[in-house]
């Protein structure tokens, strides 16, 4: 299986010293991801918890709801010509009674670390019906102060970024801005589809009444991940898209970027937000 991280010779050049070192670097390969025995796509990952990147990654395409419509997953043999296991091909096996979905696995998706899902045909093709319950459009109460702090909680928890420098992540926290659970990727996508997994082999979704924060920017395929698994409020330190605010918007979810230190704008979902923070125009 995949290193996290690898080691590698560098020339480093500092104030006009330049010597070799050695630099720890985040690793990157590609996960084949199979529904049934049948390939379905394949994403640029930092290996690690790939059972849970390839269920989330099926959560938000509307295959999977709950963690009983799996009846497995493995890590395929055979996936080269010798017959060897590289640890990067996973096969998720439904359950008796859960729908194949025979646009998918037509589709042959291609993803990357950097754009996520690419190739999608036209709107309405990635306005996949979610199958969770709808989010109660009152909770969780925000304040400013709570997701103010969510950043710097999450900078905190990221071990890989410290060490590489080369790291998205993607936590979930209660409505009490409480870590529950964070992963890193070299795609923030990924590290999404990480915690929506690991959720779901929990028996833990729906994720109503979760906040989840991400390190960059909150595209549309984020925004559709959250509501696919019925997380109700998306924080990013960066910008969201014009797609991105629309499919919140529609979909109830609460949409904050540009979130920095105690400054942030509220796209989406400003109902969420308690009274007493209705303060500036």
């Amino acid at each position: 299986m995949g290193r996290v991280t690898e080691r590698r010779r560098v020339l480093r050049i500092r104030d006009g010293v330049v010597g070799h070192r050695a630099d720890t670097l985040v690793a990157e390969e590609p996960l084949e991801i199979r529904l049934n025995g049948r390939p379905l796509a394949i994403t640029m990952r930092t290996p690690g918890d790939d059972f849970a990147l390839a269920v989330g990654f099926l959560v938000s395409e509307g295959v999977l709801a709950a963690a009983d419509d799996v009846a497995n997953v493995v890590y395929c043999a055979g996936a080269t010509s010798d017959g060897g296991n590289t640890y990067n091909v996973v096969d998720v096996t439904l359950s008796p009674g859960v729908p194949l979905p025979d646009i998918a696995l037509e589709r042959n998706v291609y993803t990357s670390s950097s754009c996520g899902l690419c190739g999608k045909a036209s709107l309405d093709a990635v306005r996949t019906a979610t199958r969770m319950p709808p989010v109660d459009p009152e909770l969780p109460r925000l304040t400013p102060e709570l997701l103010s702090a969510l950043p710097d909680r999450l900078r905190a928890a990221q071990a890989v970024f410290e060490r590489t420098g080369g790291l998205h992540a993607a936590a979930l926290f209660d409505g009490d801005g409480l870590l529950l659970d964070v992963r890193e990727d070299v795609g923030r996508h990924n590290a999404v589809d990480k915690l929506v997994g690991r959720a779901l082999r929990e028996g833990l979704l729906p994720l109503a009444g979760r906040v989840l924060m991400v390190s960059g920017r909150a595209s549309f395929e984020l925004v559709q991940k959250a509501v696919m698994a019925g997380i109700p409020v998306l924080a990013a330190v960066s910008a969201p898209s014009s797609l991105a605010v629309d499919l919140a918007a529609e979909s109830g979810l609460t949409l904050v970027g540009f979130l920095r230190g105690t400054s942030m704008n509220v796209y989406a979902g400003e109902n969420r937000f308690a009274p007493e923070s209705e303060q500036a125009h």
